[in-house]
């Protein structure tokens, strides 16, 4: 359900448990989030007002964010208005998505202060508005002056609640009020009543199976009376959430659950909105290195026909002496290299035909030494085809936006990408986390682990890991597995900080194999060839892309990815 009114009271509701805490951090880690941190009972609480249009609440946080170096403006007003109070009270107004946090203390001559902290979760509209104890707005985090606007938001103006055009349902004194109000029609109660969300509605139709009016009138009534007594908890429904009836909550549950939820669901957006920066600039790469490889296939195709122009030259300089007139544009010579049978050699007549001859000679030497030339451009294209593909791979299998920064580190080191990545802006500062495994401490290593019977499988998650892995983390008995011409993860099944001393059995070889398929762009296939051999067999040529090595002395396994 969206942070609707019911929610935001439930909210509110919980944090007064918290009354009497003393602000003693506030800091704006961005323009849409307010972290303001409270000492209370002996415990540090972080509260997090998030105004993003799309994912807008106000809970108790448990998940960092960075502190800038230099603070915003607003929260150097917040931090000389706040810190050091004490909240006083939190209030809700009926169910509008407005919060009331007001604060009070003593200032630098022990005179009694009180502020106001004005919260409003309207969507595009949200807001966090200071105010003093008259309720003149101090400043706000948005300001509005727009002549349009009835809800004028400036400094040294009296604050005044926005303008609401929806009924209030806590005035409504039974269900016959509630039944003309909504013309007995159940989809018409989110645009008649505030605060009140179609997700909520549809939730009550569709999984609590509750279908006429007055059961649905019910309903709200004990949802939104459970709000005070914090009778309530939330349940995950087709990837949202819901507020039910509950006997037995734990301390701040609601509040830690709306954190934990948006978290996940704005890791899942960042995720998303990041890889697909970084996938539009390798696809981009890519294309154009397709286009490169097209334009030396259709010069190679011509190189093939060199050894005729070779031919026409030696046939007309061998007759040349037979060759009575000039300005000719074919002619027919005998041809020795196949028994003497006529062929017809093509003639500019703007030429005598000894200059026709050396014309011929010089476009066999210039397609002679461009094949020599585009061969090797095409071993190297598609070289760094198969490398972007693999970046490619390793971006769809990304679970994380560590591993997409990791991913843009690799390709910002590559000459290929270099116009790309100069022009793009990394907006996200993510610090990774250098896994203990890591024996060089300046490489971040925090491949996937796996234990399979008392043996440990490590599988790499972009190239740089799985060059690291495999050539500087492995030790050469080691065994090292990859699916065979199929762009994956390198694995290490660890042979030397094993449990056991024996030798991993078929069915440990397997399951390796069947893991290793699973981290590869044939996960979704079946009989998928993986290759494994000691590491000592794997080597890395001179200046081969990150990722790429070559190997020997391998056995291959057919299995299905799991």
């Amino acid at each position: 359900m969206a942070f609707d009114g019911i929610v935001t009271k439930a909210i509110a509701s919980e944090l007064q448990q918290l009354l009497g805490a003393r602000i003693d951090k506030i800091f704006q880690p961005n323009s849409n989030n307010i972290i303001l941190g409270f000492y209370f009972n002996g415990n540090n609480y972080a509260l997090n007002i998030c105004t993003n249009s799309n994912n807008y609440r106000i809970s108790l946080t448990t998940h960092p964010k960075p502190n800038p170096k230099i603070a915003p403006n607003f929260c150097m007003v917040l931090r000389k208005h706040l810190l050091g109070l004490h909240i006083k009270n939190i209030i809700t107004n009926n169910l509008e998505r407005i919060i009331t946090i007001e604060f009070e203390g003593f200032d630098d001559i022990d005179d009694i202060v009180s502020k106001k902290l004005v919260i409003e979760l309207m969507g595009k509209h949200c807001n966090v508005i200071l105010l003093n104890e008259e309720n003149i707005i101090i400043d706000s985090l948005r300001h509005i002056n727009n002549e349009n606007s009835t809800h004028i938001i400036i400094p040294n103006i009296r604050y005044k609640y926005p303008n609401v055009s929806k009924l209030n349902f806590l005035d409504c004194l039974n269900f016959e009020e509630f039944k003309n109000k909504t013309n007995n029609n159940i989809d018409c109660i989110s645009d008649i009543y505030n605060g009140i969300s179609k997700q909520f509605i549809n939730f009550i139709k569709e999984n609590l199976l509750i279908n006429d009016l007055e059961s649905i009138y019910n309903y709200l009534n004990s949802i939104i009376s459970n709000t005070d007594s914090l009778n309530l908890k939330f349940e995950i429904y087709n990837n949202d959430y819901f507020l039910v009836p509950s006997s037995y909550l734990e301390n701040l549950s609601l509040n830690f659950f709306i954190d934990d939820f948006y978290y996940k669901k704005e890791c899942a957006e960042d995720l998303k909105i990041y890889r697909d920066t970084v996938l539009k600039l390798i696809l981009s790469t890519l294309s154009k290195y397709k286009k490169r490889l097209k334009n030396i296939d259709t010069k190679l195709s011509e190189c093939t026909n060199m050894d005729k122009y070779r031919l026409y030259g030696e046939l007309i300089t061998a007759n040349l002496y037979k060759i009575k007139k000039d300005n000719l544009s074919e002619i027919k010579l005998e041809n020795y290299y196949d028994n003497n049978n006529l062929i017809t050699i093509p003639l500019d007549n703007k030429y005598s035909p000894n200059i026709n001859a050396k014309k011929f000679f010089k476009k066999y030497n210039k397609l002679k030494n461009a094949l020599e030339v585009v061969s090797i451009q095409k071993k190297e294209t598609i070289e760094e085809l198969n490398y972007i593909e693999s970046i490619v791979y390793e971006l769809e299998a990304a679970t994380s936006v560590e591993d997409v920064s990791e991913i843009f580190d690799e390709i910002s080191e590559n000459v290929i990408f270099k116009d790309k990545t100069d022009k793009f802006k990394q907006k996200k500062n993510v610090k990774v986390k250098k896994s203990s495994l890591t024996r060089n401490k300046k490489v971040s290593f925090n491949p996937l682990k796996y234990s399979i019977n008392g043996y440990t499988l490590l599988v790499g998650r972009n190239n740089k890991e799985n060059d690291y892995l495999t050539l500087k983390y492995a030790h050469k008995s080691d065994l090292w597995f990859h699916t065979k011409e199929i762009h994956g993860s390198h694995a290490i099944l660890l042979l030397n900080m094993s449990n056991t001393k024996k030798e991993p059995s078929k069915d440990i070889l397997i399951k390796c194999a069947e893991i290793t398929a699973k981290h590869s762009k044939a996960k979704f296939s079946s009989n998928v060839p993986v290759d494994y051999c000691e590491v000592k067999y794997v080597k890395k040529p001179h200046g081969a892309k990150p990722g790429m090595v070559i190997y020997s002395n391998n056995s291959t396994l057919f299995v299905t990815p799991k």
